[in-house]
């Protein structure tokens, strides 16, 4: 069962864009870790949200897909996202904001994004849409006619 984690950063006024960039880069970089499911991990800023002021001064936002809640305590445990966080949030935080939910099991398929695009267990040249059936004919003309 997917679990979606969510979270909102506000930080505190005299932080600077700077600091924000390099939290954001960084951020960015534990998608890599092994319990981040198929390396989904967002990083949003500036939000767009119209009018401005029902984003409630959140200025960062991540999201991210785990296999289950075992994966999620990975992630929070990891000593990548112990650096990230101790070094270039908590100490500057105004607010923070987290939302974790798991996937119901009929909603599943859309965090599969390989099958919710059509390419289900598709493998090779299938999996990224390339039409094989003429090169196919060929092959097989070639074959009977040699």
């Amino acid at each position: 069962m997917t679990i979606i984690h969510i979270v909102l950063f506000k930080f505190r006024q005299e932080v600077s864009i700077e600091h924000k960039e390099t939290f954001i880069h960084e951020l960015r970089k534990l998608k890599d870790l092994p319990c981040v499911k198929d390396n989904r991990l967002l990083v949003g800023s500036p939000s767009v949200t119209d009018p401005i002021e029902r984003s409630k001064g959140f200025e960062i936002a991540l999201l991210s897909y785990h296999q289950d809640r075992k994966a999620l305590d990975e992630y929070q445990a990891s000593k990548e996202h112990h650096w990230v966080t101790s070094t270039y949030m908590f100490p500057y935080k105004e607010d923070l904001m987290r939302f974790d939910f798991e996937v119901r099991e009929e909603d599943e398929y859309m965090c599969d994004f390989g099958r919710a695009f059509g390419f289900g267990e598709m493998k090779g040249s299938e999996a990224v849409g390339l039409d094989t059936s003429s090169q196919n004919e060929k092959s097989d003309e070639n074959e009977s006619s040699g």
